[in-house]
């Protein structure tokens, strides 16, 4: 893993915090500061705002990412599919390796905005 402390356990692990699925909205993998996703329990909290606030999954993932981590000074990003297949990739770093691909269409690939 690219600059991971030897022994150390983030929030990848961690239902809510770093991965969340929900069949009725949406599911999360989160990459980044691992103890502010963990404080803002961020997977979940995309899930929520889908479900009882009724925003969209790019207003969701937008809202935990630029919004919510940055208030504790958390950095990273997330990759989100809904339902509806629809993908979200926001991150407010300088960089996130990402990618994504549909039947019948090249596969996406990135690292930088």
């Amino acid at each position: 893993m690219t600059n991971k402390k030897a022994g150390r356990v983030g929030d990848s692990p961690i239902i809510g915090a770093g991965c969340y699925a929900n069949n009725q909205t949406v599911a999360v993998s989160c990459t980044g500061t691992g103890e502010i996703f963990m404080r803002t329990v961020a997977a979940y909290d995309v899930s929520a705002l889908m479900d009882y606030a009724g925003l969209t999954l790019e207003q969701a993932c937008n809202r935990v990412v630029m919004k919510k981590l940055v208030q504790l000074d958390g950095s990273g990003g997330l990759i989100a599919v809904d339902h509806h297949g629809n993908i979200a990739l926001p991150f407010n770093s300088e960089g996130m390796y990402r990618g994504y691909g549909y039947v019948g269409q090249a596969p996406i690939a990135a690292i930088y905005r």
